[in-house]
């Protein structure tokens, strides 16, 4: 008798690797089914970035990651990048323009930077995994801004002028230029996002009253709508993901014990659930990769310091034993 279930059905004496829900697989003697597969997921120290530094900007995955700029706190600017293989970060080509608060996308191979402290013009630079080369202007410059897409799709919303004033202002990159997009329903600062060019996503951040906010924002290619709010209302958040499965880290507001935050919140394109906390309390940090394995990299920490730290978020899985090999069906 055969039994299906809508998913799939793996023989052999293996496990299987990425199992969804409905899947049935043999392991050890065992017939296993997918039940809910995801219920959050688990932080654990990964190398530390050479450079500690707060208002940088991330990009790739959690085995082949970026990260660039920012500042040590004592206003220096760094045009330095490092890219982390999953086990530690090594020197990569300096940015053309050392900056803080930028914004990045891409990968490590084809990464893109954008944005920056808000005295100089909107430069973006693209990165081809050795070298930085200067791309097209933003049309707003701006800081504190969020980005998320590919190098030759980018996004990128939000951010503040000189006295931190936030913006509504989206604009697209198609690998040259610049072009506006639609405006982000609430103006904000020091924001975190995620997503591609034509599914993007962006959370939290300061509102033009000053006040942290747990707006959620969803950009289909030319207009942004409301999702749901973060559970948390916070600025310094960085993002990862994708719009349908997203990542919040870290963060400041005056919710969070101790006001930096080491909160974690998980997004399923609907509404916003509460996961393990980060090891290091930060916010001002960058992320990378996806909901189910994202980086968390630098920021400040609760001393008001910049840490080097990075942590790695693993996302767990359940499975449901059916019955032995011997018991039969």
């Amino acid at each position: 008798m055969a039994l299906y279930v809508g998913g799939t059905v793996n023989f052999g004496d293996n496990v299987e690797a990425s199992p969804e829900e409905g899947d049935i697989w043999y392991n050890d003697g065992k017939f296993c089914f997918g039940t809910s597969l995801s219920f959050g997921g688990a932080w654990s120290s990964g190398g530390n970035v050479s450079t500690a530094r707060m208002l940088l900007a991330g990009a790739g995955t959690q085995s082949a990651g970026l990260c660039m700029g920012g500042d040590d706190f004592h206003q220096l600017l760094e045009k330095d990048t490092e890219e982390y293989n999953g086990t530690s970060w090594s020197t990569g080509g300096d940015l053309g323009y050392a900056r803080s608060g930028l914004a990045g996308c891409g990968t490590q191979s084809a990464g893109l930077c954008m944005g920056e402290d808000p005295y100089e013009v909107g430069h973006t630079e693209e990165y081809d995994g050795s070298v930085w080369t200067s791309g097209g202007n933003l049309g707003s410059s701006r800081a504190g801004l969020a980005g998320c897409g590919t190098q030759t799709a980018g996004l990128c919303m939000g951010g503040g002028d000189w006295i931190e004033e936030p913006t509504n202002v989206t604009e697209e990159y198609d690998g040259s230029v610049w072009s506006t997009g639609g405006n982000i329903g609430t103006a904000l600062i020091y924001l975190g996002g995620c997503g591609t060019q034509s599914a993007g996503l962006c959370m939290g951040g300061r509102d033009d009253g000053q006040d942290y906010t747990a707006a959620t924002q969803e950009y289909d290619g030319s207009a942004w709508s409301t999702g749901g709010s973060l559970i948390t209302a916070r600025e310094g958040v960085a993002g990862a993901g994708t719009q349908s499965a997203g990542l919040c880290m870290g963060g400041l507001g005056s919710a969070v014990p101790g006001f930096i935050g080491n909160l974690v919140e998980e997004y399923n394109g609907t509404s916003w659930s509460s996961q393990d906390n980060l090891v290091t309390a930060r916010f001002l940090c960058t992320g990378a990769g996806t909901q189910s394995a994202g980086l968390c990299i630098s920021g400040v920490d609760n001393t008001f310091s910049p840490t080097n730290s990075t942590e790695e978020y693993s996302a767990l899985s359940s499975h449901e034993e059916l019955f032995t090999a011997s018991s039969g069906v």
